[in-house]
């Protein structure tokens, strides 16, 4: 089954201050409206001009557009640094670090390791049965009314609860995670004061449940990163623990909704994959890998540092990158028929979660929540599909996902 229609979307009204875009292969933006609604030809425009784009926009900023060439970005820290990982208007004086994902080596191995116990595959086999039960409490919810707005009601709660329980914070807690990934990752690329605010309200929040533990430690997350030690020996700085937990809330909240939402999205629009995962539910890990591949919702940035070459174009420092995962994923030289989703797709090395050093911690956690919440889904919701009178809203930005997804099941569908 294809995916929407590939002639390039007509233009929306603004939403931004920047101009709207005229040549996309020398002046693309990523925060376009019509990037936002619908990227995927725009890329196959900027992939057929050249492997590397430039854009003066954003203070200059390239973006690799085929597989090879965000893999060579990818794996090289020597030219791209990872000390900013948001393209934006403004580059500010760097004062908020979220280790590992700001750090380059040396710093970035020992700051990951620590991270890496909480997230083996184990640890998910354990925290499986709290995300069935907390999918099952959201589709409790709804599913009486024959119709819901499955991102709101459903896809964005799975992964704020899920974390938040990790973290030992409150679940109920989950509309400030929301409201300040938000103003972080959509808002905070045009509006650095709004973007500063929620960092400084989410390092206030932690900060509280920090020294909270410091009088009664608890079994959770920030305990085992509180408890942590350095490659010295030393326990990490109460800044180390703040930015690695700013970290995990934002990592490991918005892109696994995002990656859920698209995938409920296409199932809803594709009943032939619908059906065929509901009759054939062995083929789940493949069509979870495809549907990552197909919709991979996270774009990163690296700050280059030293001029270099990649894929035979010229890259000078002081520029950002936009490090397109997704567009890497949709390259017809890597993955036949790129643009089509092929739930029992066998050979699929796709870029989801990342390369190089970088390659997401988190990525067993994402896998299980995409699988549970969808089998759950399916398992109550089998026959739904887009409700005509609804609109699907995009977000925009860094990570792309269904923020607005009208759905209609049951008799209504």
């Amino acid at each position: 089954m294809s995916d929407p229609a590939r002639a390039i979307p007509d233009a929306a009204p603004a939403i931004s201050d920047h101009p709207p875009v005229n040549d996309w292969v020398h002046d693309f933006d990523h925060t376009d409206p019509r990037w936002t609604e619908n990227p995927y030809p725009i890329w196959d425009e900027l992939r057929a001009a050249s492997p590397v784009v430039h854009t003066d926009r954003f203070l200059g900023c390239y973006m690799p557009t085929t597989y090879e060439a965000v893999k060579e970005i990818a794996y090289d820290t020597t030219h791209f640094s990872s000390r900013r990982v948001i393209v934006r208007d403004v580059r500010p004086e760097i004062v908020n670090t979220a280790p590992p994902i700001t750090s380059d080596p040396p710093e970035h191995k020992p700051a990951k390791q620590l991270l890496l116990p909480p997230f083996t595959p184990d640890a998910m086999k354990k925290l499986e049965p709290r995300v069935r039960a907390i999918c099952n409490e959201l589709i409790d919810e709804f599913i009486a009314d024959g119709r819901c707005d499955a991102a709101a009601r459903y896809t964005k709660h799975i992964p704020v609860r899920a974390i938040a329980h990790m973290l030992g914070i409150p679940e109920k807690d989950s509309d400030l995670f929301i409201k300040w990934i938000h103003e972080i990752l959509e808002l905070g690329i045009k509006d650095d004061a709004t973007m500063m605010r929620a960092i400084q309200e989410m390092t206030g929040y932690f900060h509280g449940h920090i020294e909270a533990r410091k009088k009664n430690p608890t079994d959770d997350l920030i305990t085992t990163m509180m408890n942590a030690r350095d490659k010295s020996g030393e326990p990490l700085s109460d800044g180390h623990v703040l930015g690695s937990l700013r970290l995990l809330l934002i990592a490991g909240i918005d892109t696994t909704w995002s990656a859920i939402g698209a995938s409920l999205w296409h199932l809803a629009k594709t009943p032939a994959d619908r059906d065929r995962l509901i009759a054939e539910p062995e083929l789940m890990p493949t069509a979870i890998e495809e549907l990552l591949r197909a919709y991979a919702p996270v774009t990163m940035a690296r700050e280059v540092m030293k001029d270099t070459v990649i894929s035979g174009c010229p890259v000078k420092h002081d520029n950002m990158v936009l490090l397109s995962f997704p567009a890497a994923n949709r390259d017809p030289t890597v993955f036949p028929d790129a643009d089509k989703v092929v739930i029992d797709r066998k050979e699929n090395r796709h870029v989801a979660f990342g390369l190089g050093i970088h390659r997401c911690v988190g990525s067993n956690l994402a896998r299980m929540e995409m699988t549970v919440a969808i089998e759950e889904w399916l398992k109550r919701v089998p026959d739904f599909r887009l409700d005509p009178a609804g609109q699907v809203k995009w977000s925009e930005g860094t990570v792309r996902g269904p923020r607005q997804l009208p759905v209609l099941f049951g008799k209504s569908a």
